[in-house]
């Protein structure tokens, strides 16, 4: 078995199939009327009762900034496609998402981006259930294509030292801060020493990883904090990129050339910008790089439980996809070595 470097080891169907969702009032036990929330009538068109379910959300259930983003980018998607024939949201019935539905289908939407607006609406549905506002969630009776588990893409060792090389392999612009190939550079050696997601890269602050630490602090999904260890490569770029562009205190970790937090978009182009000058026949995207973290460690051997508690998934079914991918591997590997496969 090959294994890999320290960095690693420091480290719809489109079916008619479904499953029926769980209506509101069976999925949640209804309040009394005494700890119910002041909500606004339905019949002010429904914002209001958007924007306290979202604060529900926020303070209540603990969801990150993003789930904020997409429940509110979905609910006014469906109000919006509704147009003149929403009411309200208690009026709307069955039917109406079952069309909603199918004009995204027809719009060749994946299934996951179907089935994340419809979490919205259920997530919504349930909690107008709870505080007495509906009888009952309509989206209980509507069945949703089912979800599509793909291999999950990542890079062979090679390839990913290939990249990790490339911020050095690059004339650096004359404009640009001295400091800008070792903040590259430091980033592309978290995420692979790492596996963290891009939003909890590009929130780090300074003081998540001090001189000396071996773990670093990430905040995840749902506001859960967890330390991941940092390997030595990963620790000594970021080290030497701090040194150099005068990074300290509570200030964001990784910033741009006018010293302002990196953004999640600006990681995307520059890892497009070295995958074009690179021999990497891949498009890879940062979710990527967190993908060859997983399958690199379990390549080596790495127990399934400790990966996941390092990936932060909250379930170890969603780490089991990577068992698959050297499942795979392992077969290729036999048929084509062994003399009778």
């Amino acid at each position: 078995m090959v294994v890999p470097d320290c960095r690693a080891l420091e480290l719809l169907s489109n079916g008619a199939a479904g499953s029926y969702a769980s209506a509101g009032a069976h999925a949640m036990k209804k309040k009394t009327p005494a700890s119910q929330p002041q909500l606004p009538e339905d019949k002010q068109r429904g914002d209001e009762l958007v924007d306290a379910f979202l604060r529900y959300m926020k303070a209540e259930r603990n969801a990150s900034p993003l789930t904020l983003e997409a429940y509110s980018r979905s609910l006014t998607q469906f109000r919006e496609w509704m147009g003149q024939d929403f009411e309200s949201w208690s009026a709307c019935g069955a039917q109406n998402f079952r069309s909603w539905l199918y004009q995204a289908m027809q719009d060749q939407l994946k299934s996951s981006t179907i089935r994340l607006r419809f979490a919205a609406l259920r997530s919504f549905y349930n909690y107008l259930v709870r505080y007495g506002q509906v009888p009952t969630s309509p989206l209980a009776d509507v069945t949703l294509p089912k979800a599509r588990h793909p291999l999950p893409v990542h890079l062979n060792i090679k390839q990913m030292e290939e990249l990790l090389g490339m911020p050095f392999r690059l004339p650096v612009d004359k404009k640009s801060p001295p400091w800008l190939p070792y903040r590259d550079a430091a980033i592309l050696e978290l995420f692979y020493s790492c596996g963290m997601r891009l939003s909890e890269l590009v929130s780090l602050n300074a003081n998540a990883l001090q001189e000396g630490d071996e773990c670093i602090r990430v905040v995840g999904k749902g506001r859960k904090v967890r330390l991941i260890p940092v390997g030595d490569y990963a620790r000594e770029a970021v080290r030497t990129y701090r040194e150099m562009a005068g990074i300290s205190g509570i200030s964001p970790l990784f910033i741009s050339r006018l010293g302002r937090r990196l953004t999640g978009r600006s990681i995307q182009l520059m890892l497009e910008k070295y995958l074009r000058y690179s021999d990497i026949p891949l498009h890879i995207s940062p979710h990527k790089l967190r993908h060859t973290f997983a399958t690199h460690l379990l390549d080596a051997g790495a127990d399934l439980r400790a990966v996941q508690e390092l990936l932060g998934h909250a379930s170890l079914s969603t780490t089991q996809i990577y068992t698959h991918v050297t499942k795979t591997r392992m077969k290729e590997v036999y048929r084509s070595a062994h003399p009778r496969a």
